[in-house]
């Protein structure tokens, strides 16, 4: 299913800035999309299953991780804030460089993405978001399939994504991107039978 457009306007973040905070859009290539509405429990536990485990690990540590809503400028050279035009909120990020951090979220690739699949985002999720991290160079991006049980991993090579693994989601799984880090997938999946 593809999520509903805003309308056939280009936008920059500048426009996005503008729009009222009670409707939650996704810019990418200028292409206002509305976000799906409240998500469904199972992709509610395993995103915040998947943040604790992250927080857990990585404090101390430079690297930060955040959840949705948090905006994420993916500029394509160096255009002022207000000229962007992606900004994505995925599930969970993690950034290690504090550069990137401002008032407003970040700006540039995350270290790591996490997208949990739902019915209303999913083919968005796989194709028109992907395409966009895999521009802005993001190192990995993981896209759980809740139901299907399967993560696939997205990893960069140069300046595109290579073959996708898939993974079962059983035992534990390294997220590359990021030393030290893993996810336990029966405590992800643990509340859903």
């Amino acid at each position: 299913m593809a999520l509903t457009q805003r309308d056939t306007a280009y936008h920059t973040y500048g426009d996005y800035l503008a729009w009222p905070e009670e409707v939650r859009y996704e810019l990418i290539d200028g292409i206002a999309y509305l976000m799906s509405p409240a998500s469904i429990r199972l992709h509610q536990e395993a995103v915040g299953e998947i943040y604790r485990q992250a927080a857990n690990t990585l404090a101390g540590r430079a690297c930060r991780p955040y959840i949705a809503p948090f905006d994420v400028r993916l500029a394509k050279q160096d255009e002022a804030d207000e000229r962007v035009d992606t900004v994505v909120q995925p599930d969970l990020l993690v950034v290690c460089d504090p550069r990137k951090l401002d008032e407003r979220g970040m700006r540039g690739a995350p270290d790591w993405i996490v997208e949990v699949l739902s019915p209303a985002s999913a083919s968005h999720d796989q194709t028109v978001k992907l395409a966009a991290y895999e521009r802005a160079g993001v190192p990995e991006v993981w896209l759980v399939h809740p139901t299907d049980r399967v993560v696939t991993v997205y990893r960069i090579e140069g300046a595109r994504y290579g073959r996708p693994a898939i993974h079962e989601t059983t035992g534990e799984l390294r997220v590359e991107a990021l030393s030290g880090v893993s996810i336990r997938w029966e405590s992800v999946f643990a509340g859903s039978a």
